[in-house]
């Protein structure tokens, strides 16, 4: 005979404190969107400036539509984001609040990483299919993708790059003043390079991508500054044809998206010229989920890895690595790939990624 399996005693405690969770979660998820309209608007960044003011001064310094404005407001007010004073009928952007939401915030302006949530949003059709079939995404399925990625980078890397990231490699700020060569692989919007060549007019940048629109504007600007040691070319890391050699290989949260991350390193491995250096940045969490349950930006990263990073690799015939492929894995990749010798980095500005310096 079978034992009888008692069912858990059920706690309504328990139920109600989850509930009122999820409330919290409904209002938490609105504030997420309204910060991402907000960030958009660049109304945090006015209100900063003209706190307190009233809804249709607000809406005569922005152009833009005082109705609308009004109910943003009324949402940024009862998320407790923005103070109101009823009988004056004005708004105001507390200090301590616009040093997380406006554009002088960064590398700290959390509205920019709340744009993903709108960005996950666009293909939330797509996914539900995507459940039942197993297939992939593609890059063109996302809305604004490129264009929210350049900024995350922008704050989180770009403005980092030459006082906190570059340093990690000993003299190597040296040898990009005396002129080197460098190439970086998923570039996306090119920011980075574009910082790097204008720092460091001695040495050759080469982007490459596989979507032109990502680095367009990027090669817009970098005409217009004559920065003439930087180029961008269209390839498809996928097909981990030779790279060419380099002293200098970077990738900025791009290994893990790519069709074979393996391959793709081996290609970078055989790309460094001798002394040359990897310098990779991509997600810190780790390849075991109960080690990231302490993790504040988890359910962020983990949900982004299911709404882009995942079916993104798998569009492409990949393994669907993740985002939260993990420091472990890197790290084993890494040495499968030839280099022996690997750095991993934590960097106070930024919370959620690790850097490796990587050597052969």
């Amino acid at each position: 005979m079978h034992a009888l399996v008692q069912p858990p005693a059920f706690d309504d405690d328990k139920a109600e404190a989850f509930a009122e969770r999820l409330v919290g979660t409904l209002g938490e998820a609105a504030l997420a969107l309204m910060m991402s309209l907000g960030h958009r608007l660049e109304l945090f960044d006015t209100l900063a400036q003209r706190s307190p003011v009233r809804s249709d001064t607000l809406a005569a310094a922005t152009g833009l539509s005082e109705r609308y404005l009004r109910e943003w407001l009324a949402a940024l007010v009862t998320a407790g984001v923005v103070d109101y004073d009823p009988a004056a009928g004005r708004y105001t952007l507390p200090p301590e609040h616009a040093a997380y939401l406006t554009r002088a915030a960064s590398p700290d302006n959390i509205a920019v990483t709340a744009q993903f949530i709108s960005v996950a949003g666009s293909v939330e059709d797509a996914m539900v299919a995507r459940f039942r079939t197993g297939e992939g995404l593609h890059y063109g399925d996302f809305e604004r993708f490129h264009a929210v990625m350049a900024e995350d980078s922008a704050q989180l890397v770009v403005a980092a790059l030459i006082e906190h990231i570059l340093p990690l490699v000993p003299a190597l700020i040296g040898r990009l003043e005396a002129g080197i060569e460098v190439i970086d692989i998923g570039c996306g919007g090119g920011q980075a390079l574009l910082c790097l060549a204008d720092a460091f007019p001695n040495s050759r940048f080469l982007g490459v991508d596989l979507c032109t629109d990502a680095f367009a504007t990027t090669l817009v600007e970098a005409q217009r500054r004559d920065l003439d040691n930087l180029r961008f070319e269209a390839r498809d890391l996928a097909r981990v044809e030779p790279l060419g050699q380099f002293d200098l290989v970077t990738a900025f949260d791009a290994v893990h998206d790519q069709k074979d991350p393996r391959a793709l390193l081996h290609m970078v491995r055989n790309a460094l010229r001798p002394g040359g250096v990897f310098l990779m940045q991509d997600i810190g969490g780790s390849c075991h989920l109960e080690n990231n349950m302490g993790d504040p930006f988890a359910p962020l990263l983990y949900t982004i890895s299911l709404m882009h990073c995942t079916p993104i690799s798998i569009g492409q015939g990949g393994p669907g690595l993740g985002a939260m492929w993990g420091v472990e894995t890197a790290e084993q990749y890494l040495g499968a790939a030839g280099f022996s010798r690997v750095q991993v980095h934590r960097l106070p500005h930024d919370p959620i990624n690790a850097y490796f310096v990587a050597r052969v």
